[in-house]
């Protein structure tokens, strides 16, 4: 009789674990095609364009006097020379730490543009997953599991985009 309980509980659990839905989407691809991450995008590249013009504004500066410090060296008197010699070092070393100060607020601001966009494309994934009953959603974009059949999993990208209102443009024939 024992045996025979095990028996049914493990036929359930079976049967249990089989009508589970799952599904799968490719984050990424939602996540670019939203208008927000256009805009997202734009601001980013307008963010770089003004740290990217500072840079060269202190590469011409340094430029500039480097070639002023070598035109003139000749004549320098020796402490006039070793003042330029570091004044063109500390110019060296600001620009330095300005590219690695740019470097970390253009990622700051691409994370401080992307989060409510990916944050807007998760919400709309878990609405369909639950409005849906699936019980777990996997990001193909980055795969975290070892191997999954993706033909066994529902493809919910349409019904996410969807919910988003994003409208795919149709594609154009190709030229003969």
């Amino acid at each position: 009789m024992k045996k025979l309980l095990i028996l049914v509980a493990a036929l359930f659990a079976i049967g249990t674990v089989s009508a589970q839905k799952f599904a799968r989407i490719n984050m990424q691809e939602i996540v670019v095609a939203m208008p927000e991450f256009e805009v997202a995008q734009k601001n980013l590249e307008a963010f770089g364009k003004d740290l990217q013009e500072q840079m060269e504004q202190i590469q011409v500066e340094f430029n500039n006097k480097l070639a002023d410090f070598q035109k003139n060296q000749a004549t320098m008197a020796a402490s006039v020379k070793q003042m330029k010699q570091q004044e063109l070092e500390q110019l060296q070393q600001r620009f330095s730490e300005f590219q690695q100060i740019a470097q970390q607020d253009f990622q700051k601001k691409e994370a401080e543009l992307l989060e409510p966009v990916q944050k807007k494309a998760q919400e709309a994934i878990n609405k369909i997953a639950k409005a849906n009953g699936y019980i777990a959603v996997f990001n193909t974009g980055v795969p975290s599991l070892a191997y999954f059949d993706e033909a066994q999993l529902t493809d919910i990208a349409a019904l996410v985009k969807k919910e988003l209102g994003i409208v795919e443009s149709p594609v154009a024939p190709a030229a003969k």
